[in-house]
């Protein structure tokens, strides 16, 4: 009996110990990334991305020669500063709750004349909406080290953050999957990345407030319009639609949860 007692004694010892290496081996693997995130952010290719963004803004373009300088991104005509904080929100002059790209595609529209529907059908990650990237990368870089203040006072913000929810949490196509599936509790992870809970404020530059963002990975930079449509890709879920409603829908809902979270946009991804 004492054998067997000593026996099971070693047993769980072993099993502790085995748990504990576990946990150390996941720190080390969520440490490893964000050092590795760290190292890249020193010099991050976004920049590229917010100085051509920056010289688009200026630029006089499209049939009506002009440039994007009298845009109002929710602040007033030509501000930008303060903006991308504060986006998606209503905008009177569309009817509309508009994100900053929706919001983009209107000025490209009105001031410079170039075709919204057409830039809107393109496949994502092309074309002018290449050109919107960077400009999205710029308006928020301006903004950087500003909290997420999404404003609910109007009636259509109030119904597309409950538009927002449900789309979040409804599941379906051959994978029975949702938004929630990996962005609804805390402590969930995939290929060794924390997945933030994005029905809260997951923290300062975490979840929505690090969008835009550089994906190393393909060496692109992403706004959100294309994050959520490689969130839809991953669902099995039919092409979106660039600037839909649902998609803006869903940047209302995580915008509002980020309230007070500092935004470090754009930031940096694997």
């Amino acid at each position: 009996m004492k054998h067997i007692t000593q026996g099971l004694v070693a047993a769980a010892a072993l099993a502790a110990l085995a748990a504990v290496g576990t946990v150390q081996a996941q720190k080390s693997a969520a440490d490893g990334i964000a050092e590795y995130r760290a190292l890249l952010a020193d010099g991050n290719p976004a920049e590229l991305f917010e100085a051509k963004g920056e010289d688009l803004w200026k630029q006089k373009r499209g049939p009506k020669n002009a440039s994007l300088e009298a845009c109002d991104l929710g602040k007033g005509p030509g501000v930008v500063k303060g903006a991308f904080v504060e986006l998606p929100r209503w905008f009177a002059d569309t009817g509309r709750v508009q994100d900053l790209e929706s919001r983009l595609l209107t000025c490209m529209g009105r001031l410079q004349g170039l075709d919204e529907a057409a830039i809107a059908k393109t496949r994502f990650g092309q074309g002018e909406q290449l050109n919107i990237e960077a400009l999205v990368a710029w308006i928020s870089a301006e903004s950087r080290g500003l909290r997420m203040n999404l404003p609910q006072q109007h009636a259509e913000e109030q119904r597309m953050y409950q538009l927002g929810k449900r789309a979040f949490f409804f599941r379906g196509g051959p994978m029975d999957f949702s938004c929630a599936s990996c962005h609804g509790e805390d402590g969930k992870r995939i290929r060794l990345q924390d997945l933030p809970n994005l029905t809260k404020n997951p923290g300062d530059g975490v979840g929505f407030a690090a969008w835009p963002a550089y994906r190393v990975s393909s060496g692109e930079l992403w706004g959100m319009q294309r994050r959520l449509n490689d969130c839809f890709r991953q669902q099995r879920f039919p092409y979106p639609g660039y600037a839909s409603d649902v998609t803006v829908a869903l940047a209302v809902y995580m915008g509002v949860n980020a309230k007070g979270a500092e935004s470090i946009a754009p930031s940096i991804k694997r």
